[in-house]
């Protein structure tokens, strides 16, 4: 196969230079499948975006033919597994340098089946250079869109779909980069588009912005005076010279007029009082990287304070920064931050965001698939597929990662259905999922990579074993290894490249990764094993319970919620005991639990607030398959219903580790259901209802659920929300404020978290919370 590098002219259709070492298929992902384009046409880069199909592999669990009751009691399993092929809709972005543009689109041309568009969207200035090389190529017409509708539409789409899109920079902070949680109302804000111009636009809503102001002193000022400046004539190359380079040889201080700070005006001796002030009272010669840092100085500052104006007058403290000149470049994003800041004495926050530079090309595509109704489906990030931050493609490895760059890629997939804020967060602004910031902590996050490290052989072979009948899985899953390997390489050296690093996001870029090696889910039949198994121990669970005092119930059915919890397949401590011991169980999980007092145990509290009323609606959020969800879960619900307390089950749409899935929760319900008539009667007049997440991640984003499941949690008045198992209550959700009383839990089944917390193996976090009045 040929391999992908640049063209620097003409080039035949049968693949792309050598240049680089990643393959066109690596690059154009799924074209075969591809149903329409837009493209993005800088003065340096092209952006093209597409969108595909993509045919994986999904396990679908139902319910056995019944063929007599004798039947169904010698099975084991108690429901069948099946795997069926599934198309999920996905977006492509690619960046690249103008000059690759011949050779990309005689790829394109060469690998396109049959598309169903006849018309490709095209923004930027080069829609009309390269209009007529593109119609050629393609065969497609070119339809051109507004440059300014096309970078809003772009920039609310990645402000509402990827988490940690924006973030600030701060040069000398660690970590540098700090992103911004999603927030759910993104409007208004300024953006600031910084071409070869400036364009400055204010963003009141999906489809009103108003341009606001400009200058002409922009990214086409520093490239062209750069290069009468110092004979560079390439913009990254001034960007390298800047970044050597020291402005106060060329430029004049404050100190250099005053001798020090201007204490009367407040202003540091370092301020720049006159960019390349010292050029005309000196005869000296200046060096090309003392210039151009100048110059960037001066643009960038001239910048900042233009947006800080425009910010100030229409009363906006958000802006964002977008365009060429960025190029995620450390110095210029520096620059325009201390500007904003200065300006604007810190109540207007410079942001940068990590797509910015395919905006345009989002928006074109937006433009142009209207009649689909994008805006009505949520989208996430695809981190196999998905450049990160700062890096090239991570296939090229760390090492080539920081000279090589040439393409860019972002791949998003459309979820099955729109993401909301779980309605009683207590700030859905200002809450954060993860209890963590590994970019931020140093310790920790060499700690966990480390772990997954580690962990990564047990996940290849769990995956090979999970297929016994494929004669492919084990070079899918030498694939994936390598794959996931390369990645967690690049988080390595840039531990923001996809954002904030966290155990959240490590474990749902290691799900990606197996799903695109198509190992949907490699616990399926260990689930389905361990659910058979619990089922048959229910009736004898419950009769235990029931036969207890009403006090005594309680804490046996805290301590079953937690033993329960004990079984995960994601905790290497648990994973060893599971497969050294097979007839390790429910009775053997209770005693591997710390005794009270627990690490954090608010269990007397929480039995004080059952003595009072009960509450209205309950929302619990499953954690793991079998004894988990079967033996602890269920017998917790049981009593809450008991009570005359509705109950909301929530579980994962879809399957990440040993998880129990909203899937297999219905046929779970249904065999419990046909033992006890509490679960039956629930059932049957709704008040015991099962509900999918929206979520496919061992860890729980409450800023991210379906948007059904939020509906209900209002609609029934929920006034309990429990979260349970380590991955949603600890590593995430362990400092999430709500509006009503909550209960976490989880045994922490993690040597060095456990001693992180303060405890040791198998301690207890018991967390019920009361919002205060």
């Amino acid at each position: 196969m040929a391999e992908c590098g640049a063209s620097g002219g003409g080039s035949s259709g049968d693949g792309l230079d050598k240049s680089i070492t990643l393959p066109p298929d690596e690059i154009f992902r799924n074209l075969e499948n591809a149903k329409r384009f837009a493209i993005d046409i800088g003065g340096s880069l092209t952006k093209l975006a597409y969108y595909s199909t993509v045919q994986h592999k999904v396990a679908r669990v139902r319910s056995f033919d019944h063929a007599g009751q004798d039947a169904e009691r010698d099975r084991e399993s108690p429901y069948e597994i099946s795997v069926q092929e599934e198309v999920t809709p996905r977006l492509h972005f690619i960046k690249f340098e103008n000059s690759y543009i011949e050779a990309c689109l005689d790829f394109v041309r060469d690998h396109l089946v049959n598309t169903e568009t006849k018309v490709i969207h095209a923004t930027g200035g080069g829609a009309y250079k390269f209009k007529d090389l593109i119609e050629q190529k393609l065969g497609l017409r070119v339809a051109k869109e507004d440059v300014m509708t096309c970078l809003i539409k772009g920039c609310n789409f990645v402000l509402k779909n990827i988490p940690h899109e924006a973030f600030a920079y701060q040069k000398d902070a660690d970590p540098e980069f700090r992103f911004q949680t999603n927030h759910p109302h993104i409007f208004p804000y300024l953006l600031v588009n910084i071409g070869s111009g400036v364009s400055i636009v204010k963003v009141e809503t999906e489809d009103r912005f108003e341009w606001i102001g400009g200058s002409s002193i922009g990214g086409g000022t520093f490239w062209g005076l750069g290069a009468l400046l110092t004979r560079t004539q390439k913009f990254d190359e001034l960007l390298h010279l800047a970044a050597r380079g020291q402005h106060a040889n060329v430029d004049m201080l404050v100190q250099d007029i005053y001798g020090g700070a201007h204490q009367t005006l407040g202003l540091s001796g370092n301020l720049i009082a006159s960019s390349f002030g010292k050029s005309a009272t000196t005869d000296q010669e200046f060096s090309p990287e003392d210039m151009a840092k100048s110059l960037l100085h001066m643009i960038s500052n001239d910048i900042g304070q233009l947006a800080c104006l425009y910010a100030r007058l229409h009363g906006l403290d958000r802006v964002y920064f977008g365009g060429f000149f960025i190029r995620g470049h450390p110095v210029t994003m520096r620059t325009i931050t201390y500007s904003i800041s200065f300006f604007s004495k810190g109540e207007v926050q410079a942001l940068f965001l990590r797509h910015e530079g395919y905006l345009g090309a989002i928006g074109a595509f937006l433009k142009g698939a209207e009649q689909d109704n994008p805006d009505q489906y949520s989208w996430g990030e695809n981190y196999a597929g998905s450049s990160g931050l700062m890096s090239s493609s991570p296939e090229l490895g760390p090492a080539q990662g920081a000279k090589g760059g040439t393409f860019d890629l972002l791949e998003m997939d459309r979820l099955e259905r729109p993401l909301v804020s779980l309605p009683l967060l207590l700030d859905p602004a200002s809450y954060v999922p993860d209890t963590v910031d590994l970019t931020d902590d140093a310790l920790a996050r060499k700690y966990w990579l480390g772990c997954f490290e580690e962990a990564l052989d047990g996940v290849v072979k769990r995956a090979v074993a999970s297929q016994p009948g494929s004669a492919d899985a084990t070079e899918r899953a030498e694939k994936f290894r390598h794959k996931y390997w390369d990645k967690l390489q690049t988080l390595r050296l840039q531990p923001f490249a996809y954002g904030t690093l966290t155990v959240r996001s490590l474990l749902d870029t290691r799900e990606h990764c197996l799903n695109e090696f198509n190992f949907p889910d490699p616990y399926s039949q260990v689930k389905q094993k361990e659910n058979g198994l619990a089922l048959r121990c229910f009736r004898q669970v419950v009769q235990a319970l029931d036969a207890l005092a009403w006090e005594e119930r309680q804490l046996a059915l805290v301590r079953g919620l937690l033993a329960g919890n004990v079984f995960d397949w994601g905790a290497k401590a648990v994973s060893d005991v599971l497969e050294s011991d097979p007839q390790f169980g429910f009775e053997e999980a209770k005693r591997k639990l710390e005794e009270r007092p627990w690490l954090v145990d608010s269990y007397d509290t929480w039995l004080q607030r059952l003595k009072g009323p009960p509450h209205k609606c309950a929302l619990i959020f499953a954690d793991n398959s079998g004894v988990d969800v079967i033996l602890g879960v269920f017998p917790f619900v049981r009593e809450l219903l008991s009570r005359g307390t509705e109950v909301i089950l929530a579980c994962n749409s879809g399957p990440a580790l040993n998880d129990v899935t909203y899937g297999e929760s219905l046929l779970v319900a249904e065999h419990i259901a046909a033992m006890d008539p509490v679960i039956y009667s629930a059932l049957r007049e709704e008040r015991l209802l099962l509900m999918q997440t929206g979520s496919s991640s061992p860890c729980l984003d409450l800023s991210r659920l379906d948007e059904r499941l939020a509906v209900l949690v209002q609609e029934r008045g929920t006034d309990l929300v429990v979260i349970e198992g380590m991955g949603r209550a600890v590593h995430t959700n362990y400092g999430a404020a709500l509006r009503c009383e909550s209960l976490k839990l989880a045994v922490l089944k993690n040597p060095w978290l456990a001693a992180r917390l303060g405890g040791r193996l198998f301690s207890v976090i018991f967390k019920f919370e009361v919002p205060a009045e």
